[in-house]
């Protein structure tokens, strides 16, 4: 079963049990899909759902920090749900302590210095991690260990 055929599937779940943020977050995941299989002209591997998922994640945690910088709670709350609900579908990511390892292996795999040579570390870890950590948390832990190095 396809990804996106489990979606279909968790979709029809969700409006037997009346579950109305799941409902309602799998149907705009779903038209996300749609859009992109139509710029793609083809349907899309499961890589490329999670993609999509991804970017829906991404949207909600831009749409969370400007809530709360508006003191919307009640917005905050809505996007955390879908948030939840679109996380479930991402394969497992990995730990922070994982993620610090494998910068640190990256990091000297290019002979990485500093903070200058982020640019040689960051493509080649996020080749490795993309699918298996945030981009922001990869981030976060090859600046502090570069910043260690200077």
């Amino acid at each position: 079963m396809t990804l996106k055929d489990q979606l279909n599937a968790d979709l029809k779940d969700a409006l037997r049990a009346g579950e109305s943020t799941r409902k309602g977050t799998l149907r705009l995941l779903l038209a996300s899909i749609h859009n992109a299989e139509i710029a793609e002209k083809k349907a899309l591997e499961d890589n490329h759902v999670i993609a999509v998922i991804r970017k829906e994640i991404k949207q909600r945690r831009e749409s969370i920090e400007e809530y709360g910088k508006a003191g919307r709670r009640d917005l905050v709350a809505v996007e955390e749900a879908e948030l939840a609900v679109l996380a479930a579908y991402l394969p497992p990511q990995m730990s922070s302590d994982e993620v610090n390892k494998v910068a640190r292996r990256v990091i000297e795999q290019v002979g990485a210095r500093g903070p200058a040579d982020k640019g040689k570390v960051m493509p080649v870890i996020m080749a490795e991690l993309r699918d298996h950590a945030d981009g922001r948390e990869i981030n976060a832990a090859v600046t502090e260990l570069l910043s260690a190095l200077s």
